[in-house]
């Protein structure tokens, strides 16, 4: 049979429900068999990105406190060390 003699036959909107749901059909396979999978594998890629982000940002963390106890380590060495040379300055006067 024909497509012009099936519309003839069974009329316009059924022939156009038919359609739309081979359509609709066709695209529940395309997302199940094609896109779903691809989903799922850039879902695992995302998530080992947040965890990898997620460590550098505690490293950058600890980096940030290692060097801020170096900078008040160096202030109070300084700091010690000027009071000494004060300290030494005022004996030799």
């Amino acid at each position: 049979m024909d497509i012009a003699d099936l519309i003839n036959q069974y009329g316009v909107p059924t022939a156009v429900a038919v359609g739309m749901g081979y359509f609709i059909f066709y695209i529940w396979k395309y997302v199940t068999q094609k896109i779903l999978p691809t989903l799922s594998d850039a879902q695992g890629t995302l998530i080992s990105l947040i965890d990898r982000v997620r460590m550098l940002d505690n490293d950058m963390i600890r980096l940030d406190q290692k060097v801020n106890t170096i900078l008040n380590m160096r202030r109070q060495y300084r700091t010690v060390n000027d009071l000494d040379e004060d300290m030494k300055e005022d004996v030799q006067e």
